[in-house]
């Protein structure tokens, strides 16, 4: 006898808390990376190589995901609980003795790599239970990506006498937990339709469609702005304070705020796309952050309250197009390739922000550091060019 699916509204809290705990690896290592250049004597560009460390990872595990069409062909809640386990521990490998820079990027590779396991399949969990409603659905469940990313900041904030330690440990406890809870509250969805074999011609397939394409390109110039932006977020802050001696603040409790701010946007780009689209919301929040790119030369000599304002803004806008992308990814490819499509889709953008980290990296290090942000806009504005188009 069959079991009656559960509801889609009872399900998506699900996704959405095990999404934003097992996305909390994430900026693991960025939340403490000073600690870590203390403790290994690592060097300038460090932040930079870590974070890209985890993006190639994330890019190795997507494009593996995609040619073998894993979550297509697998229960996708049984593919995130092994990623988010498999992750978590990855994640625990860094407190090992005796680490060096080679060392600690192939962990955060590894970390990266199952990610791919998680972010991805978490959409394709929400769109296998969402055939109306998708945009306000991916809204939550990216919103809950944000949260998670931020998160090893505020762990760093609020407790200021805990070790760097405690913060792989943390994030990689509740990683565990997320992906356990997921698999144990949430049966495949009604609207899932399996794939039965692997077909390596899918993930090229899904770009004949001219919605799908203009859905990806558009992705892929926000991403090229997206983790960047996130990444230099505490490098930004102290930037500012090293300009304005007289001014303390918090690194790590303002870049959780900053970050974290982009999930409210998220949620209510969610329910304004079901007015206007889509592919509207995604449009004006490129917009704006665009524009944020241009103007942040001129961030570093505002008072500290509007200096802060500037970045809520920029922090609110860069991700609020995110969930509507790939809501557009979602709807305009084949529902038995979804996963797929999805995957691959993330897999080229996430290959994007190396190169924009990197380029931000050696800016900031070899450049005019105030006008290094400059360098995110184009990603944005041929974003908007990409979907000009798009209803």
């Amino acid at each position: 006898m069959s079991q009656t699916p559960p509801k889609a509204g009872a399900i998506l809290p699900i996704i959405v808390l095990a999404q934003f705990a097992c996305t909390s690896l994430w900026f693991a290592g960025n939340a403490v990376s000073r600690d870590l250049v203390a403790t290994y004597q690592l060097g300038d560009g460090t932040l930079g190589h870590l974070t890209s460390a985890v993006q190639l990872g994330f890019i190795t595990g997507t494009l593996v995901f995609a040619l073998l069409g894993i979550s297509d062909r697998f229960s996708p809640s049984r593919v995130f609980m092994v990623c988010a386990l498999l992750g978590a521990t990855a994640n625990l490998l860094v407190l090992l003795p005796n680490q060096g820079l080679t060392s600690l990027l192939i962990i955060r590779f590894g970390t990266g790599f199952f990610l791919a396991g998680i972010y991805p399949v978490g959409m394709k969990i929400a769109s296998d239970y969402h055939e109306k409603g998708l945009g306000k659905a991916l809204g939550f469940l990216v919103g809950a990506l944000v949260l998670g990313t931020a998160f090893p900041h505020l762990i760093k904030s609020i407790g200021q006498g805990l070790s760097w330690q405690a913060v792989f440990i943390c994030t990689s406890a509740i990683s565990a937990l997320g992906g356990i809870f997921l698999f144990l509250a949430v049966p495949d969805g009604p609207f899932r339709k399996p794939s039965s074999k692997i077909d390596l011609g899918v993930s090229l397939m899904v770009f004949k469609k001219n919605d799908f394409r203009q859905a990806a390109f558009g992705y892929f110039g926000h991403m090229w702005e997206l983790y960047a932006f996130w990444a230099f977020v505490p490098v930004v802050l102290t930037l500012y304070q090293e300009g304005h001696p007289l001014i303390q603040l918090n690194t790590s409790l303002f870049s959780f705020i900053i970050i974290g701010a982009g999930a409210f946007s998220c949620i209510a780009g969610g329910y304004l796309s079901a007015a206007r689209g889509s592919g509207f919301v995604a449009r004006v929040a490129l917009t704006i952050s665009g524009l944020c790119c241009a103007l942040s030369p001129f961030g570093y000599q505002l008072p500290f309250g509007l200096f802060i304002a500037f970045l809520l803004v920029w922090g609110t806008s860069v991700i609020a197009d995110s969930p509507q992308f790939s809501t557009l990814v979602a709807q305009s490819a084949p529902k038995e390739n979804t996963g797929t499509a999805l995957t691959i889709v993330n897999c080229i953008g996430f290959s994007i922000t190396i190169v924009s980290i990197e380029v931000l990296q050696w800016l900031m290090h070899h450049g005019s550091p105030n006008l290094a942000l400059l360098a995110l806009a184009p990603g944005p504005f041929l974003g908007v060019l990409a979907t000009v188009r798009k209803s």
